[in-house]
């Protein structure tokens, strides 16, 4: 921003000298009527390859669609592709000296009229005031929902947006009172944020949010206190029944971190039991807890403390909707603990096509991000065919949104982008997870 400033200041110094005191109409920047595709990514340093995987994505866009895709900008075959129209890629390195700051100036410099990138949401929040100034749209690759703004829209999966997809399932299915128990953690704060926006946002209540650290005795008084047990327990009657019972999760899995793998394998730690195995008395059967639908937000060791404070607290998929983050489908069949519960991701189906042209051009298997760097210039090579001059924001927020790598995407004009999720119920049992309701990038929000 102080370079932005300064270079502004000087702009301002050179605009007028003949003494006049009269300053010529501001001129109109040049990336304001430009199809030059900037991408900016880190090619150098420790995330180079991350960095040109994001690359290759991006180029075998432009590929399918005709576009050229030279790199670097003053080449003799830019002059080519001006002459015929084609679409020029200008790519910078956020690795380089001056970072994601340098590289956004060097794009404005060069008269590039969109920006794919950058990487992190460090470097998108230090590459967005140039862009802004310059009126250079900016297609970040981060989920980080707080870089979204006028002009800079965030490409990845949100976890606001897996929410507001699992609210709108479970409103639907009739749950009214929703609650969430997370990790104090970025994740789970942004988790907790798009809870408190969709309840807002579709009607429903104020939901209450436990944000937990500590040990897992400090997890399981925390749940405790949020599903009201001991209110529950006094109005119990005892009926000696057996103990609220819970599901053992499957077998260890070698190929997992051994810390998730324990979490998901090595025990709930039953609080029906004392610490030298004595078995405890039977305990009442509570009634429900105040809330119908609960959000969760751990994995690894955190999920295993979060699961056994689940059964000591008696709270069920008999009478709760469990739901997660996107992240429990990378090791769904090992949720089996948690038999019944939801989360929001992508139909997975919708990337196989991807896949294959990105390895006949590559030879290797795309990661996920690719995807993002695919469907960013995808939204460039479309919206230039489309338009005469540069990337007006009309074009981008397009109602009919954009044909990714994942599903049908738009993006809206506040910096989002709302993408196609699926909903999926854990089996349990190792047999991992179903589609329950088919992506889309509508929540059927009334009012």
């Amino acid at each position: 921003m102080v370079v932005l400033g300064a270079v502004g200041l000087a702009m301002a110094g050179c605009a007028d000298q003949s003494g006049t005191g009269t300053l010529p109409a501001p001129q109109e920047p040049k990336a304001a009527t430009s199809h030059k595709i900037g991408v900016l990514l880190p090619l150098t340093g420790p995330n180079a390859a991350l960095g040109h995987e994001l690359l290759a994505g991006a180029q075998l866009a432009l590929a399918e669609s005709g576009a050229a895709t030279a790199q670097g900008p003053s080449q003799a075959q830019a002059q080519a592709q001006g002459r015929s129209g084609a679409l020029q890629m200008d790519v910078h390195d956020t690795a380089a000296a001056g970072g994601a700051s340098a590289a956004v100036t060097a794009a404005v410099e060069a008269g590039d009229g969109i920006i794919l990138g950058p990487l992190t949401a460090v470097d998108t929040a230090a590459a967005a005031p140039a862009a802004q100034s310059a009126s250079l749209p900016v297609l970040a690759f981060t989920s980080d929902v707080n870089q979204a703004r006028d002009g800079v829209w965030v490409m990845g999966i949100t976890p606001e947006d897996q929410v507001e997809r699992l609210v709108a399932t479970a409103r639907k299915e009739g749950r009214q009172h929703f609650a969430a128990f997370l990790p104090d953690n970025p994740l789970g704060h942004a988790l907790g944020n798009g809870l408190l926006a969709s309840c807002r946002d579709q009607g429903l209540t104020t939901p209450t949010i436990v944000y937990h650290t500590g040990s897992a005795a400090s997890i399981t008084q925390m749940m405790r206190e949020l599903s009201a047990y001991d209110t529950r327990k006094a109005d119990a009657q005892p009926d000696g029944s057996a103990p609220a019972q819970t599901t053992d999760a499957t077998a260890p899995d070698k190929t997992l971190p051994s810390d998730l793998a324990a979490a998901l394998n090595g025990g709930s730690g039953s609080a029906s039991s004392s610490t030298d195995g004595a078995a405890q008395p039977a305990a009442p059967k509570l009634a429900p807890p105040p809330f119908d639908a609960l959000l969760l937000g751990d994995t690894g060791l955190g999920l295993k403390n979060v699961i056994g404070a689940l059964a000591d607290s008696q709270v069920s998929s008999s009478s709760v909707r469990i739901m997660g983050p996107g992240l429990w489908a990378a090791f769904a069949s090992k949720l089996g603990a948690l038999k019944g519960a939801w989360y929001a991701a992508p139909d997975p189906s919708s990337r196989q096509s991807f896949v294959t042209r990105f390895m006949a051009r590559n030879h290797h298997m795309p990661r996920p991000l690719a995807d993002l760097s695919y469907d960013a210039a995808t939204v460039a090579t479309t919206v230039a065919r489309t338009t005469s001059r540069g990337y007006p924001v009309s074009a981008l927020t397009r109602q009919e949104g954009f044909a990714g790598v994942d599903g049908q995407f738009t993006l809206l004009p506040d910096g989002r982008t709302r993408r196609a999720l699926g909903v999926f119920e854990v089996l349990g049992n190792g047999g991992g997870a179903k589609l329950l309701v088919p992506a889309t990038t509508k929540t059927s929000v009334s009012g």
